[in-house]
Formats: C-alpha cells, structure tokens, sequence
C-alpha cells in the first residue's frame, strides 16, 4: 500500500483545501494518505470541517504559517520531519508556496522516493519587489531540482512556469486541472436562491453581483467597486453588489467606497449598493443568489471561485491573469487585460445590460464545466502519475 503525505499551507477557506480533501479521500484504495498544513490566519475562516466531513483526520501543524518567519519555519520543518520519519510515506505531495519550500526540503532530507509539488498559483508578479521576486524564483528553481515532479493546473501556468519564469524543466511538469464535488452547485438552486435572497432582502428585479476571496492588495477589489460604481451611473438596472470574503484590506476598501458616496453595510437585511458578508461558508448558497460573479485580480493561480460560479450557471467578468483563460467556457465570460479599467468597467456595463440573454448561455454550460473539474477526473490524472513515479523508483 503506498503512503502519501499530503502538506497544504493552511485549513482556510478556499479551494485548495477542497482539493486536497477529496484527493486524500477518493484516489484508489490501495493508497493510505496523511494529511497535514497550518491553521488558518487572522481574518480567515476555518476549512478543517471539509476534511473532516469526509471522514480525514488532518495534522495542523500551528507553526505553518503564511508568513516568512525562521524560528516558525524551522519548527515547522523539524515537525514534517518527524511525522515523514514516523509515517514513512512513499510519496511527499505538497501544494501551494510555503507547504512546498518547507514540505520538499524535510522530504529531501529523509530521503523520501518521490516528491512533488503543485503549484496553486505562484508570487512571481504583483507581489514582491523586483529583488523579493528573484529570491522567490531562485529558491523555487533550486525546490523543483529536488522534485520528481511539478504539478501544473492548467496549460498557462505551465508555460509561465516552464517557459517564462523557468521555474522547472517542461518535462518534469505535468498539467492536472484542479476537481472538485460541482454537484451541490446545481442541487436544490432554486430554494438556495430563494434563501440568500430572503436573507439579503434582495428583489426580484434586483441583479446580485458578487466577488468571492480574500480582501487583499492582490484581489484589486477597488476595481470591483469602481466598475459597480460606472454601473450605477450608466445603467437604469438595479444592482446590488456583494463583497464575500475578509482580509487586510477591508478598511481600506469600506473608505474607498464612503469617499464615493456610495451606500454599504456590513449586516443582512440592510438596504445598500455595497454588502460586506464576510466569509460565507455555503458558497453554494451565495452563487445560487448571485446573477453574475466578478474578479478582479492583477494576478492568480487558476480561481476555484470562478470554477465554482460556472458550475452554478453563473455568467463572469474578470480579468485575464494566470490560468483563467483556460478555465472560462467561452458561453460564460467575458475577459480584459488587468490593466485595462475601461474595459473592464464596460464589460460588466454590458453584462447588466443584457443579463437575461447572457444568463441563458452560462446556465446552459454548467454542465460541462462540472464533467470538466470533477474529482473523479482529477484522481485518475493522479493515480496515473503517482503510480509511473513509484515504478521509475523502483
């Protein structure tokens, strides 16, 4: 039976921690996986409930944080060593930037068969200083050399990874899309619907345009508020729009949005242009009740948001970073250049403006987007993989 150590960085909110649950869940029988991250961080929520509602009993390891930190670091090292040294895994599996530098040097060091590393998203632009970012690169560089193989999720990342970051060799890297259970996002939608709405006192010839994530500098948020701003003013459609997440920029984007002039709240059942709902853990609630889904990101990995709001029927307007492109069924979205405000404002002027026809054409895709990123798909890519590794080694 082959032992697999899954690392992941933290049990927050998001679509890793989804992805990593079911991997450790439904690959064949014949494979016994631990896994293991961090906690969750200040203005995050708790994830573990994913994992435990598939029967997974997953090691926090508190030291593992987001953050660069040594002594945190070195704690955290020297745990992943012991539990590698106790569990004796075939394979170490580490997913996402800080899981992946401290997960890949503790397997190295014990001489664990395989490693691999996926990569989530990477920090190679928007981030870091020029100077930050060459460390960043050099030290993943150095990381993939350690590495049986590089995990790629989608065909972008790949390119930028292999081609014009150079991060790894395009031989050792593997594109595998994420997966995910999609079913519950068109189960019962229609009482979802009804009970998000209920609860945000929404109307039914008000439009709900959400964006879903972590408030953060590299999320560009105000983007979102300027274009539902251009959307007021140039529309007699009634909207309201939801900001569903937390994080280091709420401050920031709550005063960005007085200083227009704009109404907002951070309760349920207020009337306002702007809702602030925090994390929602039921995201299949909220995107039954959202009409249109938004991003606005000057960088990303391949968004599980977006993933998600297309297998719900939902119709997107985002920005062309990272690996969306290849993720956006061409009935469900319209893209621009991160830089490009004007367009991006009038790409959902548009989206308003003609909703009803728009909305049919995404409804009608769910369906392939959910055969697209189903988990089932993703642990046969990963059975594959893992199964020709272990025979190289032998």
């Amino acid at each position: 039976m082959p032992k697999i150590l899954r690392i992941i960085n933290r049990f927050n909110l998001g679509g890793i921690t989804y992805n990593v649950s079911y991997l450790s869940k439904y690959l064949p029988i014949e494979y016994e996986t631990l896994l293991i991250g961090g906690p969750e961080e200040e203005g995050e929520e708790s994830s573990l409930y994913i994992p435990e509602s598939l029967g997974l009993k997953p090691i926090i390891i508190n030291e593992l944080k987001r953050s660069i930190n040594p002594l945190n670091d070195y704690f955290a090292y020297k745990k992943i060593k012991k539990i590698i040294k106790d569990f004796k895994p075939d394979i170490v599996h580490t997913h996402a930037s800080k899981a992946g530098a401290i997960g890949r040097l503790a397997a190295k060091s014990c001489s664990v068969p395989v490693i691999i590393h996926t990569f989530h998203g990477h920090v190679f632009k928007g981030y870091f200083s020029t100077f930050k970012t060459s460390v960043f690169k050099g030290i993943e560089r150095y990381l993939a050399n350690k590495s049986d193989a590089i995990i790629a999720i989608s065909n972008i990342q790949k390119k930028e990874l292999t081609q014009e970051y150079k991060i790894c060799d395009a031989k050792k890297t593997h594109v595998i899309k994420l997966g995910f259970d999609l079913q519950r996002f068109i189960d019962d939608k229609q009482e979802k619907r009804n009970r998000f709405r209920t609860d945000y006192s929404l109307h039914d010839n008000e439009i709900a345009i959400g964006i879903i994530g972590r408030l953060a500098p590299i999320k560009n948020h105000f983007l979102f508020i300027e274009a539902i701003e251009h959307v007021v003013k140039n529309s007699n459609v009634k909207i309201k729009a939801f900001i569903i997440g937390d994080g280091e920029t709420k401050n920031e984007l709550i005063d960005f949005i007085k200083n227009k002039g704009i109404s907002y709240t951070t309760q349920k059942n207020k009337e306002a242009i702007f809702t602030f709902t925090s994390w929602i853990k039921e995201i299949d609630v909220a995107l039954a009740g959202l009409d249109l889904v938004c991003l606005t990101s000057k960088n990303e990995g391949t968004p599980v948001s977006l993933i998600e709001a297309q297998a719900a029927g939902k119709f997107i307007i985002t920005t062309n970073v990272g690996g969306i492109k290849d993720i956006l069924n061409p009935n469900c979205g319209l893209l621009c250049e991160a830089d490009d405000y004007e367009t991006y404002k009038n790409n959902l002027l548009n989206a308003v403006t003609n909703f009803s026809e728009i909305s049919k054409n995404a409804n009608a895709a769910s369906k392939e987007v959910i055969e697209e990123f189903s988990y089932t798909r993703l642990c046969n890519e990963m059975d594959t993989l893992y199964k020709k590794l272990l025979k190289d080694k032998l």
